[in-house]
């Protein structure tokens, strides 16, 4: 490569077919391939150096455009130099003594340090060196191949960085890239999910899915994040050991500097006592604070939502509607407390009494209204068997207690209000034969 210094501007490797074969085999006369080398070496995008071996400190023979430009030094200064002329106060001094001990070996070397310009300014270089051997093996010359990695090593310490400040957030951070394959979580994810780093880069967020969202609400979440803009809501997840726990969830895109999404993070902040609260509250507000059956007002919605299914799905609707026989005549002779307690045990045989999809409501005092998805024989006999079980109890105090039942199933032409008052009539006309037993309104079923 010696000698190849000024090349003339623009100058090309043939195109030709033949010549490009000749390239390939290798089966170029020694003067192309020289040429062709010295070509290659002024054009390089990476710094080239050489420097002689002949002396205790070799000196600079030959230095290609870009290392000019890296260094800031125009090459007339360089060449003759000793490549010492580019360290200065940072230069890793272990770095230089193992560069020397390597080329007084004749070995290959590879390093990194900090150089600095000809204005002075330090520059992180990255830059190996091999030695030339002439005819004789007798090494001549080292060429050495340098980068500047200064902007790299400045993002990867900027990288270092932000990793180490998210780390210490204390709220879960998880970033994924454009195919929502996860690329990073701090620690504070890997506490809350159970899951470690090396157990979710390159998974989907999808494997913190408890089931509990919609598909229609991943839809309507991507649809935002495909249009640049963040999405937020509470998101029902699930641990690695299958436990689930409640997030308020911050999704933005990561946009680059040309406004195209490269990365989407997402923050989290754990609501799981918020959560409780709010169930607490809205049980709460829901249920009878003496039955803990559905209070009047959550046992209208109920009958409101029944109402609808019966309406919109055809699903069967009866109503039971009870209440405790001679009741006031119990709380005149053995007061309240008596009463109420009353009112628990029956409230609780008839919650045992009925399926999940049943509701029982405290619509007042000692009465109760039953809300069952079945038909009038099946309602029925259901009514007959809690007024048997409620006979069968016997309160140390009172002793023996009995319901009066009225049964109705919603008929075609019945609205809500007229459902609710046939249900009521049969309970009368149960009380009016003696009490202690179950009527049915057939009326429009």
């Amino acid at each position: 490569m010696l000698g190849y210094n000024h090349f003339p501007e623009g100058a090309v490797v043939s195109k030709n077919p033949q010549h490009l074969l000749k390239v390939r085999f290798g089966m170029l006369d020694p003067h192309e391939k020289d040429r062709l080398v010295g070509v290659a070496a002024e054009q390089a995008y990476n710094s080239v150096l050489i420097t002689d071996a002949s002396t205790s400190e070799p000196l600079i023979v030959y230095c290609n455009p870009a290392f000019c430009r890296m260094t800031g030094y125009p090459e007339e200064e360089l060449l003759g130099q000793s490549p010492r002329m580019l360290q200065g106060p940072d230069t890793d001094p272990k770095v230089i003594a193992s560069l020397r001990k390597a080329l007084a070996r004749n070995n290959y070397w590879e390093g990194r340090t900090v150089n600095y310009r000809k204005d002075g300014q330090a520059y992180i270089v990255n830059w190996n060196i091999s030695p030339v051997k002439n005819a004789q093996g007798v090494t001549s010359h080292y060429v050495s191949v340098q980068q500047d990695v200064t902007e790299q090593e400045k993002a990867a310490i900027e990288r270092d960085m932000l990793t180490q400040a998210l780390n210490q957030a204390n709220d879960p951070i998880l970033v994924t890239d454009l195919n929502a394959q996860i690329v990073f979580v701090n620690h504070a994810f890997e506490q809350l999910t159970g899951f470690t780093t090396d157990e979710v880069i390159g998974q989907t967020p999808k494997l913190l899915s408890s089931g509990q969202q919609s598909a229609e609400f991943y839809q309507r979440m991507w649809q935002t994040l495909k249009a640049n803009r963040p999405f937020q809501a509470r998101f029902i997840n699930q641990r690695k050991d299958g436990s689930r726990y409640y997030v308020e969830q911050s999704i933005a895109p990561v946009l680059d500097s040309a406004g195209q999404c490269r990365h989407f993070i997402s923050t989290s902040w754990n609501v799981d006592e918020l959560v409780e609260r709010e169930q607490a509250l809205h049980a709460m507000a829901m249920e009878d604070k003496m039955t803990g059956l559905l209070n009047r007002r959550a046992g209208d919605n109920r009958l409101q939502a029944a109402y609808h299914d019966w309406r919109t799905e055809l699903q069967p609707l009866s109503l039971i509607l009870c209440d405790i026989d001679h009741f006031k005549a119990v709380n005149d002779r053995f007061g309240h407390p008596a009463g109420d307690r009353i009112i628990q045990q029956v409230a609780a045989t008839l919650s045992q009494q009925l399926r999940s999809s049943d509701a029982a409501i405290r619509w007042g005092g000692e009465e109760f209204m039953l809300v069952i998805q079945a038909h009038l024989a099946e309602a029925s006999s259901l009514a007959e068997r809690l007024r048997s079980a409620i006979a069968g109890l016997d309160d140390a105090e009172v002793g023996s207690i009995s319901l009066s039942f009225g049964v109705a199933e919603a008929g075609t032409k019945d609205s809500l209000q007229q459902l609710i008052s046939r249900t009521d009539k049969a309970l009368y006309k149960a009380k009016r034969n003696g009490r202690d037993q179950v009527c049915c309104d057939h009326g429009q079923a």
